[in-house]
């Protein structure tokens, strides 16, 4: 759903779109050659979306919002999460502005091998933990399916008056209300650790 949103308003953002290929092989083992190239194929490797990895092909515009993948460089606030925007679409390099953490403002170039980066219009509730937005657009054509997350993705915003929701759902009985995913055994476990009583039970 995410790539979805991003994709949709990437191709009505202004500007000219530059398209990034990642690297599409893999370092072999000495005698081996044959055996992993026939289970890793080049086309095979292009359709792999795995957790903080970023996907085969990336496209991007000059001004468009990017989300840091993983830790680059925590010295000068490259962490996984931070959020920039970019400046400048080089060949062999990518210029973005940085917008969270302690050192907004800045500058950075990030160097041409695999762009540690995901176009960031829209981001996953997970991925937005941690960040203070003016403005939050929240789709939940879907239930959320883990606890807490309804709570972390209403908490992004500073401002009930910035807060807009997408409600999609199959509920005859009320299409405007969405589930607040609560496991109950995580208070309990919490409250007889607080109070000493891990071995007591009740109702």
């Amino acid at each position: 759903m995410v790539s979805a949103i991003n994709e949709f308003i990437l191709a009505k953002f202004p500007g000219d779109e530059v398209t990034y290929f990642s690297s599409d092989s893999i370092e072999v083992d000495p005698g081996k050659e044959g055996v992993v190239d026939a289970d890793y194929t080049t086309e095979f490797l292009n359709t792999l979306k795995v957790g903080n990895f970023p996907d085969y092909e990336l496209k991007l515009k000059v001004g468009c919002p990017v989300i840091l993948m993983w830790n680059m460089d925590q010295t000068v606030g490259l962490c996984n999460g931070t959020r920039m925007i970019v400046k400048t679409l080089g060949k062999w390099f990518i210029e973005v502005e940085v917008l969270t953490g302690t050192n907004v403002g800045d500058r950075v170039f990030l160097p041409r091998r695999q762009y540690p980066i995901a176009l960031c219009f829209g981001m996953t509730i997970n991925k937005s933990q941690g960040q203070k937005l003016d403005h939050v657009g929240l789709c939940l054509q879907r239930q959320v399916f883990s606890h807490g997350q309804l709570y972390v993705a209403l908490s992004r915003v500073t401002t009930r008056q910035g807060l807009k929701i997408l409600i999609e759902n199959d509920n005859d009985e009320d299409p405007n209300s969405m589930l607040n995913i609560v496991f109950q055994e995580i208070f309990d476990s919490t409250y007889k650790l607080q109070c000493g009583l891990r071995d007591q039970t009740w109702d």
